[in-house]
């Protein structure tokens, strides 16, 4: 917000400030009171802060669609279990590995989604948000598998277009690529530029 600052001569600025001190103390010149009781002056007590921390099992507050086609439509994310995978693993997923990416292990994140109210929502909509925490602040979004070009055997890729709508959940793996020797730290969802994000702490 701009803040305008303007000038005011020293005498004016005295006078005006007789005359508001004046019609402000609840008297006149004489020092009668206008016969009105004081009240007590509200204060409003400081605003709440919202939980940000959950334990595995809890779920999200309601979140709501940004999506044009289900604008409006809230749901809830609900991480469940995080199970950090092998070198083995990686190995045998058929993955094709990035050079430049350096060593890196799977993580597998299974969640539940719930939608809450609206319209239909795809599954795609709803777990997008969901990030990787490394215990040294390294953070990753999940890994995106196009015609099976990776599977991970207990950990089988969502049906992404599957629609979901108010009542209904879906319980879903999803993997994260870490680079070797970190760990687990969180699993996050973020939510938007400027705000914090929800997170679900790894023990272990």
């Amino acid at each position: 917000m701009r803040t305008w600052a303007r000038a005011v001569p020293a005498t004016l600025g005295a006078v005006a400030l007789a005359v508001a001190l004046t019609g402000c103390n609840g008297s006149d010149s004489k020092g009668k009171s206008d016969g009105k009781k004081k009240g007590k002056v509200s204060s409003s007590a400081p605003a709440k802060k919202e939980q940000q921390t959950f334990r595995l099992g809890e779920a999200s507050p309601p979140q709501k669609s940004d999506m044009k086609e289900s604008s409006g439509a809230t749901f809830t994310v609900t991480p469940t279990k995080v199970v950090t995978g092998t070198k083995a693993e990686m190995d045998a997923s058929g993955l094709k590995k990035d050079k430049e990416d350096g060593p890196q292990i799977p993580v597998h994140v299974w969640s539940t989604l719930t939608h809450k109210s609206g319209k239909a929502m795809e599954i795609d909509d709803m777990d997008d948000d969901l990030v990787m925490r490394t215990n040294v602040e390294k953070r990753t979004r999940a890994l995106i598998v196009l015609l099976g070009e990776a599977k991970w055997k207990d950990c089988p890729a969502p049906d992404d277009t599957k629609k979901l709508t108010p009542g209904q959940s879906e319980k879903i793996c999803t993997t994260f690529l870490i680079p070797e020797g970190q760990k687990a730290a969180a699993v996050e969802l973020t939510q938007g530029f400027y705000n914090e994000p929800l997170e679900w702490p790894v023990k272990g």
